[in-house]
């Protein structure tokens, strides 16, 4: 059933926001005419990696300049374009097509890095026990603000926790968290765990 609603939510999400993904990619394509996405191996379930989506919001190859896949705030990589996207979470929108493949959920932890996966410890592998989300319950408590550790807690207590009644409260104030600031999506949480 959560796979169907997952399916069904994120193909009616890409047919909704396909006017606003357009004028983006054009928006992207004219700063300096590199791609429009992003593509990055994420982990997700079981530790399976995948291709995660994102609208670009950085110079062509910003993985390979500057601080890597670290994003700090004012990173001079980042687009003019970008930091628009980036702040309303428009350069996470192609992750409906992560959904609707199935390599995510709208809702569980964020995807991260292969290389933070593995400075797991054996608690915190359990956020590989369910499927990434697009938002969760670190995101709504604040993630970017908080320390790696509590991050991940968050992360942890979720899926131990987990019921109709805690998804549709992450739904719920999603939106809420994106306009009050303290959502920052994905990528790799905090908002800067990649360079995109």
């Amino acid at each position: 059933m959560n796979r169907f609603l997952d399916s069904l939510s994120a193909g009616f999400g890409l047919v909704v926001t396909s006017p606003l993904l357009a004028v983006s990619a054009l928006a992207i394509k004219l700063v300096d005419g590199g791609p429009v996405l992003f593509r990055q191996t994420r982990v997700g379930r079981d530790g399976v990696d995948f291709e995660l989506l994102k609208l670009r919001t950085m110079v062509v190859d910003a993985e390979h300049k500057g601080a890597g896949f670290a994003v700090d705030a004012g990173d001079s990589r980042i687009t003019r374009v970008g930091k628009i996207l980036r702040k309303t979470s428009v350069d996470e929108l192609p992750q409906l097509w992560n959904v609707v493949r199935g390599d995510m959920s709208l809702i569980g932890p964020r995807p991260t890095l292969r290389y933070q996966v593995e400075k797991y410890t054996a608690r915190q592998r359990k956020r590989l026990d369910v499927l990434p989300g697009l938002t969760g319950w670190a995101q709504i408590h604040g993630r970017a603000t908080l320390p790696w550790d509590e991050r991940i807690e968050l992360d942890v207590w979720y899926v131990e926790n987990r019921s109709p009644r805690v998804d549709l409260k992450i739904l719920l104030r999603t939106p809420l968290a994106l306009v009050g600031g303290t959502y920052k999506g994905a990528s790799g949480g905090w908002r800067g765990g990649d360079a995109t």
